[in-house]
């Protein structure tokens, strides 16, 4: 008898729904939602290609979500962390410059 482990454990996820996890299932049903509602309202506006378009870009940001991980991280947590690194936290980066021909250290 064998029985299969990930190597990494903290990688296992459940799936809920064709095999999909939870958090992908929900973040892909907000994408669809999107979606349709792009679709109905922009339909009597505009033509059938160009709405179609508009709800695919619209849409795969939030199916994105779901899928997403970078360095351990899901995407909310990685967009968490840039805005704080980059915009709340900024670093100032301060150079010195030396010329170390004119003042003999070379």
């Amino acid at each position: 008898m064998e029985i299969k482990m990930n190597r990494e454990i903290r990688d296992y996820s459940e799936s809920v729904f064709f095999g999909l996890s939870l958090r992908q299932l929900f973040f892909s049903f907000i994408a669809v939602l999107v979606a349709i509602c792009v679709y109905g309202f922009l339909k009597p506006l505009v033509g059938l290609e160009t709405v179609s378009w508009l709800c695919i870009l619209l849409a795969v940001p939030f199916a994105l979500l779901g899928f997403l991980t970078y360095h351990g991280m899901k995407a909310e947590t990685f967009l968490w962390v840039y805005l704080i690194s980059e915009w709340v936290e900024p670093k100032w980066l301060g150079v010195k410059h030396a010329n170390f021909w004119k003042e003999g250290c070379a």
